[in-house]
């Protein structure tokens, strides 16, 4: 269709165009609702922040033969070759209560868990192809590989893969996509959602619709909602993904009456390479500055002091609140340490040309290349070394083997760090997305200041708060905005039918 609107009337208009709003799309179209889909960013970097994900998308998918239902193309073969732990709902719903402190709403949670395995199965119906998450969440031990955290699917090609299909998919049901055009207000009347109100080439126009499904993501692109919420600091906190979620839609909703949901206060944010762009490079996507082996390292400030327990549990239960521990360091800096023995063990991004690394034959030639407090340093990595204990290390399990003496301690995977060639990774901190937001029910309906439904308003993706607390369980954010999405549209179209019932 033409990207200029003038007096156009639809059934649905969905804001946003990442995953949680492409599923909400297509779901909105399979119930009969006439969809348009409005996508703020031009066309050349749409996709939001699923553009930039690496896919790795969590599933209660129970076993290996429901793994099989999704990637059908792997073999009898290779399935005897694989060690894949059952991961039930009851192993996801633990893991989201026990990251987040038991603070995740129950109903949302419940809902996420119950729902992922079944939204998967409808993605792939709808075209997105998955695949093992091999390269990151598992090792081959004795000709077997074994998978480890409850993450072994992905989608193909990444979130370029992902975004690709869901779009082909949209294109073939006929949904429409404008670009370049930007959501700022929703039109309310008689306590009903009426319209959407947008700019396009400095002109708005109002787009009369029944429903809106708002899935436009957070507000961690927009320094100023950084500072005011999450802590001054924030301001220093590079964007890992797409410059263009600045809060539009959590306003939008605020300001029909929206009820304020979940940790304001809180986000996902990671340690990402030091030189990482300041916000997210398109001609880049694929999460390839992301530095997630810390739990093979010990990890350094620049006055040369761990600071966290790098081997605390498996990677996927760390690393959405790490970064926010390196941004309080000075200079918002730290160095990951490895050693020969660990560096082949190291994820692939560590390999790419993008990876910030200084190489040294000896500890003190490294230190020595390093804008740190050298004696300290050297200290800490000594007294780190005479602190760990014997015992068999295994980086597909928390092997238990730690150290004793020092603090913080580490808890797994504690190895010396004493054969050259010795590797510096410096990591700073890359904001993903904040956890605050609007509260809805578990079908995707935005809820008012009484709990009530807003008639004709609803949300998904990064925008439901009450989900994510302090951290999540790698691969959360990918299911949370499919599943919600699926249930946002799907709700937006039923309520389009009703309608037409009602009035018929």
């Amino acid at each position: 269709m033409s990207n200029k609107l003038v007096g156009s009337s639809y059934d649905t208009v969905v804001v946003g165009a990442g995953n949680a709003a492409l599923c909400s799309a297509i779901a909105a179209k399979l119930q009969g609702a006439n969809v348009l889909v409005v996508e703020r960013a031009p066309k050349e970097k749409s996709g939001g922040n699923s553009y930039f994900t690496d896919g790795a998308i969590r599933t209660a998918y129970g076993h290996l033969k429901n793994i099989r239902q999704i990637i059908p193309e792997i073999t009898d073969k290779e399935a005897e070759n694989t060690i894949m732990p059952e991961y039930d709902t009851e192993d996801f719903y633990d893991d989201m209560m026990r990251v987040t402190e038991g603070k995740s709403d129950p109903e949302l949670a419940n809902q996420l868990v119950g729902k992922s395995l079944e939204t998967i199965l409808w993605m792939r119906e709808q075209g997105v192809e998955f695949e093992l998450n091999k390269g990151n969440q598992s090792f081959v031990n004795d000709d077997k590989r074994v998978f480890w955290g409850g993450l072994p699917l992905k989608t193909k090609k990444k979130g370029i893969g992902l975004m690709g299909y869901l779009l082909q998919r949209s294109n073939e049901l006929g949904i429409d996509i404008v670009y370049d055009t930007r959501a700022i207000e929703l039109v309310k009347e008689n306590d009903k959602i009426t319209g959407v109100v947008v700019e396009q080439t400095g002109e708005k126009v109002k787009i009369n619709c029944s429903s809106v499904v708002l899935a436009n993501g957070s507000f961690e692109a927009n320094k100023e909602m950084r500072k005011k919420y999450i802590g001054e600091e924030w301001a220093e906190a590079r964007v890992r993904g797409t410059e263009y979620n600045t809060g539009d839609g959590i306003e939008m909703a605020l300001s029909v009456g929206a009820q304020k949901y979940g940790e304001w206060s809180g986000c996902h944010s990671i340690g990402t390479d030091y030189n990482v762009p300041k916000v997210g490079d398109f001609n880049k996507p694929g999460d390839i500055f992301k530095k997630h082996s810390y739990p093979l390292s010990i990890m350094l400030n620049k006055e040369g002091k761990r600071f966290v327990d790098e081997g605390a549990d498996l990677r996927n239960y760390t690393y959405a609140k790490y970064g926010k521990e390196i941004l309080k360091q000075k200079d918002n800096v730290a160095y990951q340490i490895y050693d020969t023995n660990t560096r082949p063990l190291l994820r692939e991004e560590y390999n790419l040309e993008e990876a910030t690394c200084v190489q040294a034959d000896t500890l003190e030639e490294l230190v020595g290349k390093l804008p740190v407090e050298k004696e300290q340093f050297l200290q800490t990595i000594k007294e780190y070394n005479e602190a760990v204990q014997e015992g068999k290390f295994n980086p597909s399990i928390k092997d238990g083997k730690n150290t004793e003496g020092i603090t913080p301690p580490k808890t797994n995977w504690a190895v010396k760090i004493e054969e050259g060639p010795f590797y510096a990774f410096p990591v700073t901190c890359g904001i993903t997305f904040s956890f605050g937001g609007v509260h809805t029910d578990k079908e995707g309906r935005v809820l008012d200041m009484d709990n009530k439904p807003i008639s004709g308003l609803f949300a998904a993706g990064e925008m439901i708060g009450g989900i994510f607390y302090g951290n999540y369980p790698g691969g959360s954010g990918l299911i949370s905005g499919a599943v919600f999405g699926k249930l946002a549209g799907t709700s937006a179209g039923k309520y389009v039918q009703n309608k037409e019932e009602i009035s018929s």
